[in-house]
């Protein structure tokens, strides 16, 4: 039974409607006195409640009985009713213990997903998978995640109990620690799997572009909207988006940001039309967004906007024992990249990696593997391999007599092998590798992207 609380007559009535609809059963009350003696009668699965029951509009009534509920029944999930107005008492609210909050007026569609995501959230967990990675990648897709360790077992665990909601996720973690992986496993193991998936690094959007960037803009909304533009939650209309580096977002965009969010609706820029969107939102950063809140550098009805569900990504150096793993996994991949089915990584190679700091974490390994197979003629790979590389000393790739004959690989294939040996003899200097290539900064970074070759923008 969901339990709705408001002194508008207007509004029960329209919300006993939606939820019957909806297959829930409800009940409606007008006041304090009348919800605590239905929760005393019999405990609801969720209640929505509005802030205000006086003429002062101040939401100290609601907070009062939002503390009374969660003292009767602490368990009961609330889902707070507020204006867009009054987001810093909602704000408030979820300090209190609330669930989520929703502004009037609402999108039908929005508090019904909203109702069953947080229901969703709190049914019981049936018996806890075993342990084992197996076993989990038996039950969820996780085929690109490498790794056996306790801590990163426990966010897969995670990572499947809460795909199947349409819950907001907040990822947390190092650079380099895979939170776009985690991101995918979201999306992949969800009911949305069969629909787009949208990555957006925020940290390269400033708040100039923000709207046309994200929203889409028509030809001429502006001096130099040469030709339509659709915008990244267009694109991802019915998916999942990813919004990458969320800690970095200026203050003036997160303000936009959470109105799409609340509201599920957004215009493009030069058409007046509101949209719709359906999307699930997953977001990432290796910054303590707390701590930004605390220095007013992050929003905070954004960050419990974003943090209905928190993963928190170990560093590498907290899964050592992954190391071996990771490595391996990245030597199996150079052998067809490179053609080279006999390359190997020794024990003492491996023992040497996981004694490493590392703390680029996975992206900083898996650039050293390739380094190392980039300037190694031999198949074996040791720990001088490494350290060569550690100290600066580059050796030179073995020159190919003549060019691949015809029919053995492809011209794609090629120009990655060239971009992957210019980026491990320049030891990472994009600027060297563009001049070397004779290709613009840009196209370089569109080709690394493309390949998937790791780089440092410093």
């Amino acid at each position: 039974m969901v339990l709705v609380v408001d002194d508008d007559l207007a509004v029960r009535v329209s919300l006993q409607l939606l939820l019957k609809q909806a297959g829930y059963a409800t009940r409606a009350v007008a006041g304090p006195a009348e919800a605590l003696a239905v929760v005393r009668e019999a405990v609801p699965q969720l209640v929505l409640l509005d802030m205000n029951f006086s003429a002062a509009t101040t939401g100290a009534d609601g907070l009062a009985l939002l503390a009374q509920l969660k003292a009767l029944a602490p368990q009961v999930p609330v889902v707070l009713l507020t204006g867009w107005g009054s987001i810093a008492l909602a704000v408030a609210g979820m300090k209190a213990g609330a669930a989520e909050f929703v502004t009037k007026p609402w999108q039908n569609e929005a508090l019904l997903q909203t109702i069953a995501t947080i229901l969703q959230l709190q049914t019981p967990a049936g018996p806890t998978p075993p342990a084992g990675r197996r076993a989990l990648d038996q039950q969820f897709a996780l085929g690109n995640i490498v790794g056996e360790d306790a801590r990163l077992l426990a966010v897969l665990r995670q990572v499947g109990q809460v795909a199947a909601t349409d819950a907001s996720v907040l990822i947390e973690g190092d650079s380099g620690t895979g939170k776009e992986l985690i991101a995918e496993a979201l999306h992949h193991n969800s009911p949305r799997r069969h629909q787009p998936f949208v990555k957006v690094n925020l940290g390269g959007i400033s708040s100039s572009l923000f709207e046309s960037e994200m929203f889409g803009h028509r030809r001429g909304a502006f001096t130099d909207a040469r030709a339509d533009r659709v915008g990244r939650f267009e694109l991802a209309n019915g998916g999942t988006i990813f919004l990458d580096e969320i800690g970095e977002l200026e203050l003036a965009s997160q303000v936009k940001l959470l109105r799409v969010l609340q509201d599920r609706t957004y215009e493009v820029l030069g058409d007046s039309k509101p949209r719709r969107l359906d999307i699930r939102v997953v977001a990432a950063t290796n910054k303590n967004l707390a701590e930004l809140v605390a220095q007013g550098r992050f929003r905070e009805d954004l960050f419990y906007r974003l943090n209905l569900i928190t993963l928190r990504l170990p560093a590498l150096r907290e899964r050592a024992q992954d190391i071996p793993l990771l490595a391996r996994h990245f030597v199996a991949q150079l052998q067809r990249t490179y053609q080279r089915p006999g390359l190997r990584l020794g024990p003492a190679a491996a023992h040497w990696l996981q004694e490493q700091a590392l703390p680029g974490n996975i992206r900083e390994l898996k650039n050293l593997v390739e380094r190392a197979v980039l300037t190694t003629p031999h198949d074996e790979l040791e720990p001088a391999d490494f350290q060569a590389r550690e100290f600066g000393v580059v050796v030179p790739p073995p020159a190919s007599a003549a060019l691949p004959a015809p029919g053995t690989i492809t011209l794609e294939a090629l120009e990655e092998q060239m971009i992957r040996q210019s980026v491990a003899h320049y030891q990472g200097n994009l600027s060297k590798v563009a001049r070397a290539l004779g290709l613009s900064r840009g196209a370089l970074y569109r080709r690394l992207d493309k390949f998937g070759i790791p780089y440092s923008e410093g």
